[in-house]
């Protein structure tokens, strides 16, 4: 399954994971040093759970630590995957609210990655506008990138949901 899309020139973020709240990471599985190289973003056992929207061997997290994987593509979602989008928020939601510290991450964390947690925000009070700003301002203002989920988060996912269910062909 193509998970990324190419058609993006956006550059890696210059950090692995950047912290969007106290305890909420957002991040990916690549990063630009100083130096302009490209490098691997490796958890280790920093986090309590780590959910990975894409997956690379090699970059962890520590078998000790809780990791949920769910592969999607960095385009328009099925109804299934827009189901798993919103059963990871609120497993990300729970994490938090138990004090857990948790990174979602996808290939660079902009996309995938941003839409979990700006749904897992928007479950803990925020409107969606102020969700995608906060996660712009603390991780990239290329974050949310993907106009698809930018439209999926601002009509709600629960519509968005139903929306992907009809059934268009005839």
């Amino acid at each position: 399954m193509k998970t990324r899309q190419k058609d993006r020139d956006v550059p890696e973020p210059d950090e692995p994971w950047s912290e969007i709240r106290p305890g909420l990471w957002m991040g990916g599985h690549f990063w630009t040093d100083s130096a302009g190289e490209v490098r691997p973003a490796v958890a280790g056992d920093e986090f309590d759970l780590v959910i990975s929207l894409f997956t690379r061997a090699g970059h962890g997290p520590h078998p000790a630590v809780q990791h949920l994987i769910a592969e999607l593509p960095d385009g328009p979602l099925t109804t299934d995957q827009i189901h798993s989008v919103h059963e990871l928020a609120r497993t990300t939601t729970r994490a938090l609210r138990a004090g857990r510290t948790v990174l979602v991450r996808c290939h660079s964390g902009h996309n995938r990655s941003g839409l979990v947690i700006a749904q897992s925000l928007i479950e803990l009070g925020h409107d969606p506008h102020t969700a995608i700003s906060l996660i712009r301002r603390r991780r990239s203002p290329r974050a949310l990138n993907n106009e698809t989920f930018v439209q999926y988060l601002s009509t709600g996912l629960h519509v968005a949901y139903l929306l992907s269910g009809l059934d268009t062909s005839d």
